[in-house]
């Protein structure tokens, strides 16, 4: 081996270790305020179940030829996950900012996207812990099948790693804690609301059917609908191709952003 190539191999090896490093240090937090990061979202996504599908389900019937109860768990399960994937982020670097520890990231050997990576990495694992725990607690209430496994775990992947992009570009731009709430309040809870979660846009005005698929959102909860149900209101390639695109496009954003500095180093 060449001095070129083994300097090549330590550099890739060091770069590994310290995205390994950050998203240990992000999955300890979410483990060590567990009361915080898991108990919360089960706890509302159960008081969901019982209301929208157990009181509401059973006056509405079915959705689409399916259970209202099972027309509405592909749904919960992708909001909940959405909302924690962004959550984790958006508070975890605001708080590194906050506390100048992204000083000490952003001076090291580290190449950008390896910070981005490991809190991308931490966020995206508790989407996925709380997309599982809401789904366990979906079983109490109906029979869940996952007749296409690939597409669930995809979409749940594509999904978290979106909106930890997302919650990423927030922290970075936020300078006070009341920025971090913002967006989740105003832009990204509506717009989960507004995403398919229960009901079929099948079942709206054309106006209404028009302004729900401008919505991301609603490619995901159906997306995942098919990896559960079997059903959805888009093709699957549609919803695919919309979901790598934010992915490419809200990535290059926050290297960009990290490699600028915007908000990091006033």
């Amino acid at each position: 081996m060449s001095a070129r190539d083994f300097a090549t191999s330590s550099t890739t090896r060091r770069n590994w270790v310290a995205l390994g490093t950050i998203a240990r240090r992000e999955v300890a937090r979410i483990l060590r305020i567990w009361a915080q990061t898991l108990v919360p979202p089960a706890i509302t996504m159960t008081l969901y179940f019982l209301i929208f599908g157990g009181l509401i389900g059973s006056r509405v019937g079915t959705m689409d030829g399916i259970g209202y109860m099972d027309f509405i768990v592909p749904g919960l399960v992708m909001m909940a996950v959405i909302q924690n994937s962004y959550a984790n982020i958006s508070s975890s670097f605001f708080g590194a900012k906050f506390g100048r520890h992204v000083e000490e990231l952003l001076v090291s050997p580290m190449p950008n996207w390896v910070i981005l990576g490991g809190y991308v990495a931490g966020a995206v694992l508790r989407g996925l812990l709380v997309g599982i725990i809401v789904l366990l607690i979906a079983m109490l209430f109906t029979a869940v099948r996952i007749p296409h496994p690939l597409v669930t775990l995809s979409t749940v992947l594509l999904g978290a790693t979106i909106f930890s992009l997302a919650g990423f570009i927030n922290a970075v731009y936020a300078k006070k804690f009341d920025d971090v709430a913002i967006v989740p309040t105003f832009v990204l809870t509506p717009l989960t609301y507004l995403g398919g979660v229960f009901y079929s846009a099948k079942l709206l005005p054309g106006w209404a059917q028009a302004m729900t698929h401008a919505n991301p959102i609603f490619y995901m909860v159906n997306a995942f609908r098919y990896g559960l149900l079997g059903v959805s209101d888009v093709p699957l390639w549609v919803a695919y191709g919309l979901m790598a695109a934010f992915t490419a496009v809200l990535g290059a954003l926050a290297l960009w952003l990290l490699k600028r500095g915007v908000g990091l180093r006033s």
